[in-house]
């Protein structure tokens, strides 16, 4: 097991319970035994009940040694040495008893891992984690070697005690339970079978997970595959098995859960989400995360954790090799962290700050195993696809979902469209398998479900099948399929529901010959200048892009006006969070003698447009200023004089020559230009002609003249999967 991977953040996933055992403590000025002894008497009053399914003899070996300082501690706080302040007790049982302290709290940590944990992570973690209670052993070991046991007035039988713990700690041997193992490795068989292309036998998987693992109904199920994903998601590259293999391990256990125990109706009404209680992750982690605290540049800005083989991406921005990497896999083409889209997906490893974090761990003796790799090598990118296990299984549950999805009740229908909503999620093989085996029409016939859940479920998965590019043309093509995801964004059940499917309108106007077909779907259009005017913040980021991405073609022009885009594009001018892309989708409209003319009735376009150039994002600033100068060139004298007089547009401009984007100079330079040539624009202008010649001979020549620069105006927008 990679132990190296002792770091991941505490501060993301600790109890409240730990909080409690770790309340701040000056053992200098209580008493210390005292403090140990409450701390022992909650610690196996707290566990001594809970049974680990796995670890039996481990876990019930530990509490008893843990039973064993208890009495010791009883006896000396009973018999007064103890009572009072530490100067009672010899110096080096001071020592020892700081240093149980530390073991008390590592015992704890253990023992919740193994009480919480899901059986199937157990039991792939089995040989670690007795590893782990053997270094406990060995602990307590060292620690009696050094305690002064005929110093500190223990009575003979509880000496006697202390003794036989002494001698059984020091012979004692890493136990690893034999029947566990063979319970592993029965797993692993299950994964070779679907490596080799079997699908397993009914009766050896139904033996294995209700018989040996008492996995007896599907929420059991649910939750041993929820937390295989969350460790998959929190350790990525930093365990065994490998994050590949484990991905077969969850498929597998999916495809159980769905063959042993059926599609449960109650199951509908489970919330959908990131909802889940904070869990374990690697019990080494766990120990050790709480004594150090990594510095924030070396930790990847995708999983938090300290990064062991860095990589710069086209954004110049650095993130863990495997984390970027998933993202890539997962059909993302943007930077997470600052939404640009990527020029390319080669990969360079950061040396610097490999080298500043290698000699960090050294300073700070933290073991890690930094990964050795080629730049841009295609190997790199191998690593985050899923095994052919993984992938067979995954098929298997996905022709069962099918078949529900065809035939089965409203409950089971509901259910199967949330689990092809989550396999959707995890990769591009499965969102063509999905579409290859013909979900797309049962899950258009949902979208008009009355059941909320199946509706929101059955739309949403459309949206993350949208995202692998040749499942958009089955979406369009299929008859109704369209119309049905409009009435879901006019109509839909839950806010959601009308969220993702304006998310879906977005990721299918990716492709030119469909902007025009959804623009003119009845309704559409009206539906997300709606959503922008009313809805959530996420709701209007999700109309926003989409109107955006229909504003590119031509042709669309008139169906935005006619359809109240370009006046909910104005208002959104005011919203920090949207005011970018509106900004951008208004810069577009405005190319065309129509668009520029609807835009300069909008009595507050110009108004929001100068107040982007004032408080706008560099690329917010750009579109704005890109607007305004198309608004003068094709709106007319009228709107000329609108934007003429715009309360301190001069200095605005003023400051964008020297401090925007090279786009932004450029338009900023051709805007003074026109009102340059406009009757009296000296006066209103004052003396900034030198700035603008300044300006335009700073940068490229002048190519406004004509809009090549400014056809497809890249926007830092992509489709998440949901």
């Amino acid at each position: 097991m990679a132990s190296a991977a002792i770091f991941s953040s505490l501060r993301r996933r600790r109890s409240p319970s730990l909080e409690a055992f770790l309340a701040p403590v000056d053992l200098t000025e209580v008493s210390l035994v005292q403090t140990l002894a409450t701390i022992s008497t909650e610690l196996i009053s707290c566990f001594a009940s809970k049974v680990s399914f796995f670890q039996r003899r481990n876990y019930r070996s530990l509490i008893r040694k843990m039973e064993v300082f208890l009495v010791m501690l009883e006896c000396l706080r009973d018999s007064g040495s103890g009572s009072g302040s530490m100067s009672s007790l010899p110096a080096t049982a001071i020592l020892c008893f700081k240093e149980l302290y530390l073991l008390l709290y590592r015992s704890k940590i253990l023992l919740e891992y193994c009480a919480q944990s899901s059986k199937l992570w157990l039991l792939l973690q089995n040989h670690s984690i007795s590893g782990h209670f053997h270094d406990l052993n060995q602990e307590i070991s060292t620690l009696l070697d050094v305690f002064p046991l005929n110093d500190v007035g223990l009575s003979d039988d509880v000496r006697e005690q202390v003794e036989l713990l002494h001698k059984h700690v020091r012979k004692a041997k890493l136990y690893v339970d034999k029947s566990d193992d063979n319970l592993r490795l029965r797993f692993f068989s299950f994964i070779n079978e679907f490596e080799n292309g079997r699908v397993p036998n009914h009766v050896d998987l139904r033996l294995f997970f209700v018989e040996r693992l008492g996995i007896r109904d599907a929420k059991s199920c649910r939750f041993e595959i929820e937390f295989l994903e969350e460790q998959i998601v929190a350790h990525e590259g930093d365990i065994e098995p490998t994050a590949c293999v484990l991905n077969g391990f969850v498929a597998v256990t999916r495809y159980c859960r769905f063959l042993l125990f059926g599609f449960e109706e109650d199951e509908v009404k489970l919330p959908f989400g990131n909802q889940k209680k904070p869990r374990k992750g690697l019990i080494a982690r766990e120990i050790s995360d709480t004594f150090i605290t990594i510095p924030k540049d070396f930790c990847c800005p995708i999983s938090l954790d300290l990064m062991t083989d860095p990589v710069i991406i086209s954004t110049g921005q650095t993130y863990d090799r495997r984390s970027i990497v998933r993202w890539m896999e997962e059909g993302h083409c943007t930077c997470p962290k600052t939404g640009q889209m990527l020029i390319h997906t080669r990969l360079v490893t950061n040396r610097a700050l490999k080298s500043l974090i290698m000699l960090w761990c050294t300073a700070h003796n933290v073991p890690c195993d930094f990964v050795e790799t080629v730049d841009g090598s295609a190997d790199s990118f191998a690593e985050a696809l899923p095994i052919k296990a993984a992938i067979e299984a995954d098929r298997a549950t996905t022709m069962l979902l099918v078949q529900h999805l065809a035939n089965g009740s409203q409950g089971p229908q509901a259910i199967a469209a949330r689990e092809i909503r989550l396999l959707a999620k995890t990769g591009k093989k499965n969102r063509a398998y999905i579409a290859e085996v013909g979900a797309i029409p049962h899950l258009r016939k949902l979208l008009s479900s009355s059941n909320p859940v199946a509706q929101e479920n059955s739309v949403t998965a459309m949206l993350n099948l949208s995202i692998f590019d040749k499942n958009k043309s089955r979406i369009m093509d299929e008859d109704g399929c369209l119309g049905s995801i409009v009435d879901v964004l006019r109509l839909g059940l839950t806010t959601e529901a009308r969220e993702n499917a304006a998310a879906t309108l977005f990721s299918l106007s990716a492709v030119r010959d469909y902007k025009k077909k959804i623009a003119y779907q009845g309704g559409a259009i009206e539906a997300l200048a709606g959503l922008l005017r009313v809805g959530t913040p996420r709701g209007k980021k999700d109309a926003v892009t989409a109107l955006f991405n229909l504003s590119t073609h031509l042709e669309n022009c008139a169906r935005m006006i006619e359809a109240g885009a370009v006046t909910a594009l104005v208002g959104a001018l005011g919203n920090e969070g949207v005011a970018e892309e509106a900004a951008g989708a208004l810069a577009l409209i405005v190319r065309q003698p129509i668009g520029a003319e609807a835009v300069g009735k909008e009595e507050m376009a110009v108004t929001g447009l100068t107040m982007m150039m004032r408080c706008g994002t560099s690329k917010g600033k750009e579109n704005a200023v890109a607007a305004l100068l198309e608004l003068c060139r094709r709106g007319g004298a009228a709107a000329t004089k609108r934007v003429l007089k715009a309360p301190a547009l001069a200095g605005l401009l003023q400051t964008l020559l020297f401090t925007g984007t090279k786009r932004a100079r450029r338009k900023a330079a051709s805007l003074a230009r026109v009102f340059q040539r406009c009757e009296n624009a000296s006066l209103h202008l004052g003396g900034l002609g030198v700035g603008y010649a300044f300006a335009g001979n700073s940068t490229t020549p002048n190519r406004d003249s004509g809009f090549a620069d400014d056809v497809s105006m890249p926007m830092s927008i992509s489709v998440q999967v949901l």
